[in-house]
């Protein structure tokens, strides 16, 4: 009897263990989300916002991507995607991958190496074709030429090492384009080869996707398709999600506040608050008057009370740090000790708003002579929510603020041509790796450098960094960087944003990245168990 009910045991404690793949072979239903607000078009590679990239990531694939089940990515965590293999040569100039065999386009067309080559010869600008807007161009910019060896090999040759490359093209902002279709064609009706095909964008209303069965990785994706219902109330998405018109939130959407009202109403739903790789900061355009001059943009930095802003925004659950998401989830953060040296972030906020009153009256400004400005932000809760508090706050150095709310579609647009004088700006980092943040938001000349912000020496130590294969070496010259961007005010930093996800208890295989949101989710191992 003994013996049977040890085999019965040992049954039960397998199937246990094989319950939660077995239940993963599951397929069909589609996962309905909403969504924050309208895209300004399909194409990622165009976009400078994951309002573009959540939805029409499960479209399309990567060279490489990170693990989709780990929710910290690192060098470590990258996996074949399009590529079943890469190397580099031995002088780290040369980056090679090896091609998927038998991939196909949603429109029934071979993937090959010629689109790879498109892709990124569009990305560098060396296309006929080309991007409206190419808010990345700049990661490639130590690229000389993408080259092909047949239908199944491409190469990156470099002007000199660049091992974050291999980073860049995991993000979830480099996918593959096909050749065969043009850039404007993709902003209404993007191909790609990834797990969902696109069936309809409705602008302000929806985006549907399906499930595409001739997808190259066997058994994914599970579901049916993907439904976004465009919502930017946030306030009616929460009561969608709650009372069961919505599976899943828009992810990192849900504040802390209105956390609280989900589980209160649903407390069964999974909710998960992470650091988001979202800086909120204020963007000035340092090339026009009255922002051309550097005591008005230290007296902008010196005025920034960082806590109250994450206690109001967050309660106290927000983080304080320079470009690179702050320590334990980044992993280039400023120490502590080095980060409250630099002007503005010591403790003392009466003191700090002293000495900017007195680099505003050096400037000509006073208690008798106010300077009015329009505070240009995009009109959602997000960037809303902290631009009406940084008004406030900068009323205690003589800056008289009024708000200038910009449709997501022209937010973009209007900040790279410089058509604002002072915002509010939340920039998502694409991965967490220096060369990202550094080269796009801060070299001169870049697309999406939205402040004018140009230093040749920094631009050296960005170089000098980027070519550094000794991570603690690196480290040590990304906080000297970083000291140096806030010291020069490029584009002060407010805060990092905790926000949070949640989803029904049936929907299975969600991982929510702790240090991107950026990183390419594509919902193919997700599933529901209903």
């Amino acid at each position: 009897m003994r013996s049977v009910r040890t085999l019965v045991a040992a049954m039960l404690s397998l199937l246990a263990a094989l319950g939660p793949a077995l239940a993963a072979e599951k397929q069909g239903g589609i996962l309905r989300l909403y969504h924050r607000d309208s895209p300004g078009s399909a194409s990622i590679h165009e976009g400078a916002t994951y309002s573009m990239n959540v939805p029409f990531m499960p479209v399309f694939n990567n060279l490489v991507i990170y693990n989709q089940t780990i929710a910290q990515n690192s060098m470590d965590d990258i996996v074949p995607d399009l590529a079943d293999s890469w190397a580099w040569s031995s002088d780290n100039k040369t980056l090679t991958f090896k091609l998927h065999q038998g991939v196909i386009w949603h429109d029934g067309k071979p993937f090959t190496s010629a689109d790879v080559k498109c892709t990124f010869d569009m990305l560098m600008g060396k296309s006929p074709q080309k991007f409206r807007q190419n808010p990345r161009k700049s990661w490639y910019d130590q690229v000389n030429e993408v080259t092909t060896n047949g239908d199944f090999e491409a190469s990156f040759h470099l002007k000199r090492p660049q091992p974050a490359l291999l980073a860049l093209l995991a993000s979830g902002y480099t996918p593959v384009y096909p050749c065969h279709v043009s850039p404007a064609d993709m902003r209404t009706h993007p191909i790609g080869t990834g797990p969902f095909k696109f069936v309809e964008f409705k602008a302000n209303e929806s985006i549907k996707l399906v499930r595409n069965e001739n997808y190259f990785k066997k058994g994914l994706p599970h579901l049916d398709g993907i439904e976004f219902t465009i919502t930017p109330n946030r306030s009616t998405a929460i009561l969608g999600f709650v009372s069961g018109q919505f599976d899943m939130t828009f992810p990192t959407e849900v504040s802390i506040p209105l956390l609280k009202d989900v589980k209160s109403q649903a407390p069964n739903a999974v909710c998960v608050v992470e650091p988001n790789n979202v800086s909120t900061n204020i963007i000035i355009n340092s090339s026009s008057p009255p922002f051309d001059n550097l005591d008005i943009r230290r007296a902008l930095a010196l005025s920034l009370d960082r806590k109250a802003f994450i206690s109001i925004m967050f309660e106290g659950q927000g983080d304080i740090g320079g470009t690179m998401e702050p320590a334990p989830q980044g992993l280039w953060a400023m120490p502590k000790e080095m980060l409250e040296a630099i002007p503005g972030y010591g403790p003392d906020v009466n003191a700090n708003r002293d000495e900017a009153r007195k680099l505003m009256q050096k400037a000509g400004y006073g208690p008798d002579k106010h300077l009015a400005v329009k505070v240009s932000t995009r009109n959602i809760p997000v960037y809303r929510d902290p631009a009406v508090i940084l008004i406030d706050q900068i009323k205690s150095i003589y800056i008289d603020a009024e708000l200038d709310v910009v449709d997501t579609a022209q937010w973009f647009p209007k900040v790279a041509r410089k058509d604002y004088a002072l915002g509010l700006n939340l920039t998502g980092n694409a991965v967490d790796d220096p060369d990202q943040s550094f080269y796009e938001n801060y070299s001169c000349g870049s697309e999406r450098n939205y402040t004018n912000y140009c230093n040749k020496d920094i631009e050296k130590l960005f170089d000098q960094q980027s070519i550094e294969t000794d991570v603690a070496k690196r480290k040590k010259l990304v906080w000297e960087i970083d000291q140096k961007l806030q010291d020069d005010v490029a584009r002060p930093i407010i805060f990092h944003a905790r926000t949070g996800t949640c989803w029904q208890p049936y929907v299975k295989g969600v991982t929510v990245m702790v240090n991107s949101s950026y990183n390419g989710y594509r919902y193919e191992d997700v599933w529901l168990d209903k």
